[in-house]
């Protein structure tokens, strides 16, 4: 960003201008002005939100939900958000996604089994930063997806989806919402899920525009298919609406997070950029 010494060596320049004073010195004012403007827009790159909610459905791919008549909640969202319309789960099975999504790494698994790591992970870095986060788990959510069980750090991350803050203004700093199987799309159908968010978070989505909040809403992985692309879409306070094209996957969600909240990246989000673009300052 420039300052005043960098202004002054501006107007230095002008002196050696061949047009006339006042034209070089309103050239060199418009100059300073927009590289301070692009400056501040770049430290700007994301917003700073006071609760961030993530949401994590099951087993689907982006096609399927764009086009699934059942899925009207989901695409009002996206209608209304920042839908990422090249976004992709990094492994298969359902259980290292999470694991990356939460940890900035899968750790090598490569199944749904019960594991346990002595390694960093986003609830401890955003208590070592005072702040605080919250898994809210629904009843029948099976380990698998609840990834701060396989770390010995994130002890006491967890509670009951039934705990989910009527206040939200008394939310976690950052908080992951698990449904169980029957309401995250894994056995129950689209139109189920798709009710059980509107019927969970609709209220919160609400909120979370006049009150400096957002909510994330992506999948662990698509219904195997090679490219493993997902529905993700952000709502919520100061975002732009549209279809975006910047490729995403859970490291690029986790580090959006981490920049967010001002805390050091995690593992493969540390060679990720942070979603740009689809924030609004207005």
């Amino acid at each position: 960003m420039f300052f005043a010494k960098d202004f002054r060596r501006i107007v230095v320049r002008t002196q050696r201008c061949a047009l006339p004073q006042q034209i070089c010195l309103l050239i060199a004012i418009a100059v300073f002005i927009s590289v301070s403007v692009a400056g501040i827009a770049s430290a700007r790159a994301q917003p700073k939100y006071d609760h961030i909610i993530v949401v994590i459905m099951e087993n689907h791919s982006f096609e399927q939900i764009l086009s699934a008549p059942a899925a009207n909640y989901v695409q009002w969202l996206a209608r209304n958000g920042a839908l990422f319309a090249d976004s992709h789960a990094v492994a298969h099975p359902s259980q290292p996604n999470y694991l990356a999504l939460f940890s900035g790494s899968t750790h090598g698994v490569r199944d749904d089994g019960i594991h346990e790591f002595a390694a960093p992970n986003l609830a401890g870095r955003l208590r070592a930063a005072g702040k605080t986060f919250v898994g809210y788990v629904e009843v029948g959510s099976p380990r698998k997806h609840n990834p701060w069980e396989s770390f010995t750090s994130a002890e006491g991350a967890e509670k009951s989806l039934a705990a989910f803050p009527r206040d939200y203004a008394s939310l976690p700093d950052v908080s992951f919402v698990i449904p169980n199987l029957q309401n995250d799309m894994h056995d129950g159908t689209i139109g189920q899920a798709d009710a059980w968010l509107k019927a969970h978070l609709g209220t919160y989505a609400n909120w979370s525009r006049k009150h400096n909040s957002l909510l994330i809403i992506t999948f662990d992985e698509d219904d195997y298919g090679i490219e493993n692309r997902i529905f993700t879409v952000l709502y919520g306070a100061r975002i732009k609406p549209g279809r975006y094209e910047q490729r995403v996957d859970h490291y690029t969600i986790l580090r959006t997070i981490e920049d967010i909240e001002g805390i050091v990246p995690l593992g493969a989000a540390v060679v990720r950029k942070a979603i740009a673009g689809a924030w609004t300052w207005e």
